[in-house]
């Protein structure tokens, strides 16, 4: 069976550089994925870094089946004999091209057998023991360096690259330093994505969202207030049964008394 036509291909993303700026939400199950494709999002991106997400994704792609999907690897790919094995499983699964967050060594080896890459620059969250939770390019040596490590990234075929929690401006300059696409996350309106978070757009946890995302919705509250009906609900189903209330006749199944009667006689008699 042939699958369905991609909306977009990683060539038609690389046409769109510098004409419009693309939405772009990561997703987390497939009501998320058919209501993003809904409303008319251009990218999503998941994860693909466990048993349970890798199993996950076939899910998210029938949900929605034209949409451009770039799968997150696993953080700590070993090889580059690795990365070539997650990435070209994730494209079979549905993926459309792969998140990667390692070094330039392992996205040129999967460039090199023609897995579209995504790479990341700026703030990195697994590796913050070296910058701390903070913005990165905010003096000149800094900037410079993230230049060249996106150099680095473009040289090593990755044709994407998340660009986090970078200065607004310093983000604008360098998508048009490029032909790779930035997808802002925390980077401003100067490049070709904005990414966000399904989580943070729909308010879902208990924490404030960080400064570069936007509520948009309070589902922690929703979710607070379904765990007060389960419990309202759970408490007067409990009350009804210790005061005979339930089951009520509305609730059963009955049966004729002459038929009752004949049954009772029957294994009775033959006691």
């Amino acid at each position: 069976m042939l699958r369905p036509r991609k909306r977009y291909t990683v060539y038609d993303l690389q046409q769109l550089k510098g004409k419009r700026c693309l939405t772009h939400i990561h997703v987390k199950s497939p009501q998320e994925a058919a209501a993003a494709d809904a409303a008319g999002v251009d990218l999503m991106s998941c994860s693909f870094d466990s048993p349970e997400a890798q199993a996950r994704l076939p899910k998210l792609v029938a949900a929605a089946p034209t949409a451009f999907f770039s799968t997150a690897t696993p953080h700590g790919l070993a090889s580059p004999e690795e990365a070539i094995r997650v990435g070209f499983r994730a494209l079979e699964l549905g993926a459309s091209s792969v998140y990667c967050s390692a070094s330039p060594f392992i996205i040129e080896a999967m460039a090199r057998e023609g897995i579209p890459v995504v790479g990341h620059l700026g703030m990195v969250p697994r590796h913050v023991t070296w910058t701390g939770y903070r913005a990165i390019g905010k003096t000149a040596e800094e900037a410079k360096l993230l230049y060249q490590k996106m150099k680095e990234l473009e040289s090593a075929g990755a044709y994407a690259a998340e660009l986090e929690v970078v200065p607004e401006k310093l983000a604008t300059f360098l998508s048009r330093k490029t032909k790779m696409l930035l997808m802002s996350l925390g980077s401003g309106k100067g490049c070709d994505t904005q990414f966000l978070f399904s989580c943070d757009i729909l308010g879902d946890y208990e924490e404030r969202p960080p400064r570069h995302a936007k509520a948009y919705r309070d589902f922690s509250a929703e979710h607070r207030r379904l765990q007060d009906e389960r419990i309202s609900a759970f408490s007067e189903y409990i009350a009804d049964v210790k005061d005979g209330k339930f089951p009520a006749d509305s609730n059963l199944v009955g049966i004729d008394d002459d038929v009752m009667s004949e049954v009772i006689d029957s294994i009775e008699g033959t006691a």
